[in-house]
């Protein structure tokens, strides 16, 4: 048969393989094709496992002759390369990392992936040590957007982003501290989730900052967001972040959309800077929700603040040994961010968890008068890899820290949010709006992103690279 799946959804695929009108093997086949012939542009990967994919695939033909049917039966996924893969060296965009060696097992949310019938296409392309915003990387150089190749990517999960949109995969998975799943989703144009803080397992990933990070799916539907989410929920003593709390099925409430759902704007902070752009991305989705109430989130600019010193002084402490040895080894971005960190006082870094607690308890209180807060995920579109600085409230600032500034008091309170990518009329290039639900909320949030797609509010195309 004449098909190109990688234009397809995830639960198209599965669909196709489940019925066997065609095999997971050609499937892999066909994606490992369309890497070689797309990547080189876009350079969303860093390792290329085909050998793998292919076996993966081949267990996955025989389990559906067996008369299985899986939910993501031959899906090609990729992965953040801070995910460990066995046999592959879990890099995270360093050059330090190089000299360790490959990992000698899978990640958790991995192992449930080729469980389900997902196959592993390889690692992808991400900013050094997860700290950025941009794609842009030193050592395996930078991740190009598909959409515009002069554009970047949005960090630091620029690979996962960047294949999606390429279509050279269905699924990928990254991470999200301070935003790096919902700012790629941004710029590149597709859906992701950051789910609740402790939700999804972080065993045998590479972290960046102990109490902020989180790892979650990206694809080009809800339908998929929700489907693979369900698959990587479950319990893992081998994460001790972990909150341990049972599996919740979203996938099957997505039908439900938006309906009985008190949904409200964030006003203030979200609205203040009057970047035009995302705040009219903000009023499309309302307007397609038939949203117009406002709500406060207070105290987001100080939840900020706190979350860059949290956020500098863990992974500094992380990074010590490896500053005192290897420090010419790191992009001087990077390297001079953590040695910031290595300076903050203790006294700060206690005040900026003390502040933590009640900034949750301030927004679980507005939860009780909301179900669904919608936000900006970018302050813009994805800018030219060129434009090193950007406009805040009349000051000229560095890019590359403060794209988060929608991302990160959101990422702070552990609130898991749905990223839908808009298409503006006048604009080439999408924008992201963050879907935000109260904790453990995850079905709130895929509900009312799964009627922005359904609406056409929201959409994420492959892009025509070249074209």
């Amino acid at each position: 048969m004449s098909l190109d799946p990688l234009n397809g959804t995830a639960t198209e695929i599965a669909a196709l393989v489940n019925d066997r009108q065609i095999s997971a093997r050609d499937i892999a086949r066909l994606s490992v094709e369309r890497i070689g012939a797309i990547d080189e542009a876009v350079n969303s990967f860093t390792d290329v496992t085909a050998a793998r994919a292919f076996a993966e695939a081949e267990i996955v033909d025989s389990r559906i002759l067996a008369g299985e049917s899986l939910p993501l039966a031959g899906v090609p996924y990729a992965v953040k390369n801070l995910f460990d893969l066995e046999g592959v060296v879990t890099r995270a965009g360093s050059k330090i990392n190089r000299d360790n060696p490959p990992a000698g097992r899978d990640s958790t949310l991995v192992t449930r992936l080729r469980e389900a019938g997902a196959v592993c296409l390889g690692a992808l392309n991400m900013g050094e040590y997860a700290y950025d915003f941009t794609g842009q990387n030193a050592h395996d150089g930078n991740c190009n957007n598909p959409h515009d190749l002069a554009r970047i990517t949005g960090g630091s999960s620029s690979g996962s982003g960047a294949a999606l949109a390429a279509g050279l995969v269905a699924v990928t998975l990254g991470s999200d501290t301070n935003g790096s799943i919902r700012v790629p989703s941004s710029f590149c144009g597709t859906f992701g989730l950051k789910p609740t803080f402790g939700r999804l397992s972080r065993a045998h990933s590479f972290p960046f900052t102990a109490s902020l990070d989180h790892l979650g799916p990206m694809a080009r539907s809800v339908a998929d967001l929700a489907t693979v989410f369900d698959v990587l929920q479950g319990d893992d003593p081998a994460d001790p972040h972990l909150a341990h709390r049972p599996p919740v099925a979203t996938a099957t409430e997505l039908p439900k959309g938006a309906e009985g759902l008190r949904i409200a704007i964030a006003g203030g902070y979200f609205r203040d800077p009057g970047f035009p752009v995302a705040l009219a991305a903000v009023d499309h989705v309302a307007k397609a929700l038939g949203v117009a109430e406002t709500v406060e989130i207070p105290e987001a600019a100080r939840a900020r603040a706190a979350a860059y010193v949290i956020t500098n002084a863990e992974s500094a402490a992380l990074h010590l040994k490896r500053l005192q040895t290897r420090a010419a080894d790191y992009d001087p971005e990077t390297r001079d961010r953590f040695l910031a960190g290595a300076m903050v006082p203790a006294a700060w870094y206690l005040d900026a968890q003390r502040f933590r607690s009640w900034f949750r308890a301030a927004v679980n209180r507005v939860f009780e008068t909301v179900d669904v807060i919608l936000a900006p995920a970018t302050p813009f579109p994805a800018l030219m890899a060129t434009e090193k600085t950007m406009t805040v409230g009349g000051q000229e600032v560095p890019v590359r820290p403060n794209i988060g500034i929608f991302t990160q008091p959101i990422s702070f309170a552990g609130l898991p949010v749905a990223a839908v990518p808009v298409w503006l009329d006048g604009q080439r290039m999408p924008i992201g709006v963050q879907v935000i639900a109260a904790p453990w909320r995850e079905d709130h949030a895929l509900r009312v992103a799964a009627a922005l797609q359904a609406s056409g509010a929201a959409k994420a195309p492959v892009a025509m690279i070249g074209g």
